[in-house]
């Protein structure tokens, strides 16, 4: 959309107003139709500040944000519309219940919107397009699915199996990740509390001594004097970091493929990221493959829901094989987020006809070792935690008793 300031004059005075069109003459012809008075320049601007701010506050005021929607009532929505359509219910009328039935706002307004437009003769697929970010490109790809086999019911109940498929392999990550961030927490509180209420009682008779501190003891000194003299600027600091990073990650696709690149290389998150990642593109590119979506555009909706801008990038690349005329698992190849034997596998069931049969133990050797790091995540994260506390008990150890000792030695002597 482009802005035109048109100034004019009215009676004695000379005013002027921005209206936004497709082009110059639009402008004019809106501008004839208002009849605020006698046109004397238009001239094109650029967005005005004004317009920025009220979309702005539009938005924020608006129950759509830009976010994904609930994914639990957008199953329960799923689920609901699937049972209705299988009943034979036509699809506005089983929109319409999904609105009456939800209690989330964002997620009734969008089924509000998508109903309107159905109800105007355009497709689901198409009336869902708009809320692609919300709803995911996976779902306007089962809704087209849907529509072109006639089977738009037993799409929507795949798709809803899908993302109950997601959701709990989310929920057992954050179930299995409670107990060590509970611990990790416990043991930051715990160490700002014995820097800043036990040390200090200490400094006074270290001070006295006048004897040289150890570097233990200097350690914990200065840790107490920077926590309590600059505490709120360090936190403040730090939420500014933290606020940054998050800007610059949402803006810059480049930093955001960088940090994602580097989160595959932390322990155990990475081994987490990649599974989780590589055996979700799996599922669903079977899935569309088995449901008969053309490969190119299975491999299109399967990489999308992949949340990893660096693997996204990397699993790419099998699309561009497949667009070049290679085989299929000499893109699995190229991209590098698969075992040889993966590739292999692949390439066997490519050669076999089986293709579909073969994803289906590709899905499940990726499910089994995602099962197994969250079941293990604890034990793995363990030794980790064990050092930490032995290392934060020994610093304190050292840096409160070694210079206890000197002055006993010393008082000794």
């Amino acid at each position: 959309m482009r802005y035109f300031r048109i100034e004019y004059r009215r009676g004695k005075g000379r005013n002027a107003i921005v209206l936004d069109a497709e082009s110059r003459i639009e402008a004019i012809r809106r501008f004839q139709r208002m009849t605020l008075g006698v046109m004397l320049s238009v001239r094109e601007v650029s967005k005005p500040l004004s317009i920025t701010i009220g979309e702005k506050i539009e938005a924020f005021r608006s129950p759509v944000k830009r976010r994904r929607v609930n994914q639990e009532k957008y199953i329960a929505s799923l689920r609901q519309i699937h049972v209705m359509l299988d009943a034979g219910m036509p699809i506005n009328q089983c929109i319409q219940e999904a609105v009456d039935s939800t209690d989330d706002e964002m997620l009734k307004r969008i089924w509000s919107s998508i109903l309107a437009t159905i109800e105007s003769g355009m497709s689901l697929s198409e009336s869902a397009e708009p809320f692609a970010f919300q709803l995911g490109n996976l779902s306007l790809s089962m809704f087209q699915l849907g529509e072109q086999t006639g089977t738009l019911s037993e799409s929507i109940a795949k798709l809803a199996d899908i993302l109950e498929q997601i959701l709990e392999n989310r929920r057992q990550l954050v179930k299995a990740t409670r107990y060590p961030l509970f611990t990790i927490v416990a043991m930051m509180i715990a160490f700002v509390v014995v820097i800043v209420m036990v040390v200090p009682q200490f400094q006074e008779v270290f001070t006295e001594s006048g004897a040289e501190l150890p570097y233990p003891t200097r350690f914990l000194l200065w840790t107490e004097h920077a926590l309590t003299r600059y505490g709120p600027y360090i936190l403040g600091g730090a939420v500014l970091l933290f606020l940054l990073f998050t800007h610059l990650y949402k803006k810059y696709p480049d930093v955001r493929l960088k940090a994602d690149e580097w989160l595959l290389k932390i322990y155990i998150v990475g081994k987490v990221t990649h599974y989780a990642m590589i055996g979700r593109f799996i599922y669903i590119f079977n899935v569309l493959m088995h449901a008969g979506i053309p490969i190119t555009d299975a491999l299109d909706a399967a990489t999308g829901v992949v949340d990893n801008a660096f693997m996204r990038r990397r699993l790419a690349m099998i699309r561009r094989a497949i667009e070049e005329g290679r085989a299929l698992h000499s893109g699995f190849e190229e991209s590098g987020m698969f075992a040889n034997m993966i590739t292999q596998m692949v390439k066997a069931g490519e050669q076999g006809g089986a293709l579909t049969k073969m994803l289906e133990k590709v899905t499940r050797y990726y499910q089994d070792r995602y099962q197994f790091i969250v079941d293990n995540v604890a034990a793995m994260i363990e030794p980790v935690l064990i050092s930490a506390i032995a290392g934060f008990v020994l610093l304190l150890a050292l840096g409160i008793f070694l210079p206890m000792w000197s002055m006993v030695e010393a008082m000794g002597m």
